[in-house]
């Protein structure tokens, strides 16, 4: 009797009844109704009132149980999208891959997903998929056990109702969360080759939670890793913005340099981090990433992508300017063949590849100290991204503090203090001075020649 209770309360399952989930009690979990948003809360109550089952699932219960603050919540039921949208009057039915129901309450979207099946059982329920075996396409709806079963870690198999604010728990993840350890469902092998993006999930995982990855999940990754590349860009993006701004975006880097990832991600990675003075660049950039995020400071993914390539634009722009290119377009050349070699990789969208631009061929304008060109720099849009930028190189040594200080001082000083500041025009710097444009003299009156 002790060892089954044990077993219950743990989400172990024995052999002869392995579907049969654990149930687990506020008094084991303590995860309470209030910490759940209450457009979520709504939601849940709404399918269940409708006569279906609903559970809070993923990432909220797993960071809930972590002492995390979620960033959204997810809803499972066995209600399919079209059911589901039926009792929402805001809500819309999105997605190829898998049909899931965006749910309106208030500001909130909750998205609510149908319990998902075994895909191949039956010929009409096979998933398509690449030659590789990579999920692309599966509407194959199922149970709760099943939706389980094909979750990709333990920790994310978890099923909390806050109506009974009870957990169901198929696969101990509970028990896995208590011990810190990430262990996948089913054959990882065959986990990472259905969905590769898998991998890189792992690791950001165990750096989130602090987590070591279960062996059998982290041996194959290495040599599977090059199925990364058949991932469209677009999604590797997305996975990758998760991790940078994970608020542990220094320890993944590396963790991905130490499992092979980065060559799938960041294609110029390795070369950047081979220089003394790039690698010190791009820590100290990661690091002061997570200070933000700890200090719940907003990121900018423009600001991220940009200091992981910036010393391959330098060493670009170099080589150009070494070539007789004037420095201006030189610098314009090297941030457009080294966005174009990260493209093939990561589908940087153009909104955020133009700050990263703006940010770069700002770094110039801070060598000019003279006349009104720093207060044009000051106006600029992403002055402030630039400007963080500048002390970022200075605090690693690629330029003199001098610099950084001058632009700290007259970001801060007064009219008149930032006008003694100017510097004196370099010997040999065009001076033009628009001439004044007189207004044409009326007929039969005589211009005066003193002006």
């Amino acid at each position: 009797m002790i060892r089954k209770f044990i077993s219950r309360v743990l989400g172990r399952k024995g052999p002869e009844r392995p579907n049969e989930p654990a149930i687990i009690a506020l008094a084991q979990h303590g995860l309470q109704r209030d910490q759940i948003s209450r457009g979520c809360q709504r939601t849940v109550e709404g399918l269940q009132e409708n006569g279906y089952q609903a559970y809070i699932v993923g990432g909220a219960v797993r960071d809930l149980l972590a002492g995390l603050k979620p960033k959204d919540f997810d809803v499972a039921t066995n209600a399919t999208p079209e059911q589901v949208r039926h009792c929402f009057r805001r809500s819309r039915i999105i997605g190829r891959r898998f049909q899931i129901v965006h749910v309106s309450m208030g500001a909130e979207t909750i998205e609510v997903t149908t319990f998902r099946g075994h895909h191949g059982e039956h010929a009409g329920n096979k998933a398509q998929t690449d030659e590789q075996g990579r999920v692309l396409r599966d509407n194959v709806f199922g149970s709760q056990a099943e939706d389980a079963a094909r979750r990709d870690f333990t920790v994310n198999a978890l099923y909390y109702d806050p109506t009974s604010e009870t957990i169901t728990d198929y696969h101990h993840g509970v028990a896995d969360l208590q011990q810190k350890t990430l262990r996948m469902i089913g054959d990882p092998k065959t986990r990472y080759r259905e969905d590769p993006v898998r991998m890189l999930r792992a690791v950001r995982l165990a750096a989130k939670l602090g987590l070591t990855i279960d062996p059998a999940a982290s041996r194959p990754i290495r040599e599977m890793s090059e199925l990364i590349d058949n991932v469209p860009p677009s999604r590797l993006f997305d996975e990758m913005l998760k991790l940078l701004t994970s608020g542990h975006a220094l320890h993944c880097v590396r963790q991905l340099r130490e499992e092979g990832l980065h060559n799938g991600l960041l294609p110029l990675l390795d070369v950047i981090l081979g220089q003394p003075l790039g690698e010190r660049f791009v820590m100290l950039a990661l690091e002061a990433t997570d200070r933000r995020v700890a200090e719940g400071k907003p990121i900018s993914p423009g600001f991220l992508f940009a200091t992981l390539l910036w010393h391959e634009v330098l060493a670009k722009w170099q080589l150009f300017k070494s070539g007789g290119e004037p420095a201006t377009p030189a610098l314009f050349l090297a941030m457009d063949e080294v966005l174009e070699v990260q493209a093939e990789k990561l589908a940087i969208t153009r909104r955020i590849a133009g700050d990263i631009k703006d940010i770069w061929a700002l770094q110039p304008r801070f060598e000019q100290r003279s006349g009104k060109r720093p207060y044009g720099v000051l106006q600029h849009p992403r002055f402030k991204a630039g400007y963080d930028f500048l002390l970022l190189r200075a605090e690693s040594g690629e330029l003199e503090p001098a610099t950084s200080v001058w632009w700290t001082e007259f970001l801060h000083a007064s009219d008149e203090a930032r006008a003694a500041m100017l510097l004196p025009p370099t010997p040999g710097e065009a001076r033009k001075r628009r001439r004044r444009r007189r207004p044409p003299a009326s007929i039969g009156q005589t211009p005066n020649l003193q002006e």
